[in-house]
């Protein structure tokens, strides 16, 4: 049975100070290097024939920690563009546009300059089709929080707001049986769950 393997990378500069970051082509911090040196047995175990990964330094580093510095970049995989909100504290955001941040969390709103949640949706969505249609079983795809959410929205029809942040360094699953995909992991580390990650 073919199997998507979703791995965010691990904690980011900004992500460390809460800051959006969309496309902004931020590394990982030590702590983030740390968590993604730690997922890497986890990740052998499911031996993965085709290694994908945004090709934004954070998600590219992550997967050469996981132990594949040649995965394949993917333009595609790349972060949800924020548009003028990148750089953005979080915190900031949600306590001067509550409403538009709550509405961009949901899929429903694109700051300036932004990309579009539908735009978006289907530019992750022609990846896992790209995916799907391939000869390997087992995909590892090193991308970001966002591009995960929005595989699940295209693939269980589970729109953004129904969907908790994604943690740094976890895994989520989709599988493809004959019948129709579903959710075999969510969110996994080898640490306690986040529950709050910042974007």
């Amino acid at each position: 049975m073919k199997r998507i393997l979703l791995v965010r990378h691990g904690e980011s500069e900004w992500n460390a100070i809460r800051r959006l970051q969309g496309q902004a082509d931020i590394n990982l911090s030590q702590r983030g290097e740390g968590q993604a040196r730690a997922l890497r047995p986890m990740i052998a175990t499911y031996k993965p024939d085709l290694v994908l990964t945004s090709d934004l330094m954070r998600a590219s580093h992550t997967a050469s920690l996981l132990g594949y510095p040649d995965a394949t970049r993917e333009t595609r995989l790349r972060e949800h563009n924020v548009g003028d909100w990148t750089g953005a504290e979080i915190a900031q955001l949600m306590e001067e546009q509550p409403e538009a941040y709550a509405n961009w969390r949901a899929g429903t709103f694109a700051p300036d300059n932004g990309e579009l949640w539908e735009d978006f949706r289907s530019r992750v969505a022609s990846v896992i089709d790209m995916a799907r249609s391939s000869q390997a079983e087992t995909i590892l795809m090193v991308c970001h929080g966002g591009v995960i959410r929005a595989a699940l929205h295209a693939t269980l029809q589970l729109p953004p707001a129904r969907i908790i942040p994604v943690g740094p360094a976890s895994l989520t699953i989709l599988a493809f049986p004959k019948e129709e995909p579903r959710l075999e992991v969510f969110n996994a580390t080898i640490f306690a769950p986040v529950l709050d990650a910042p974007d």
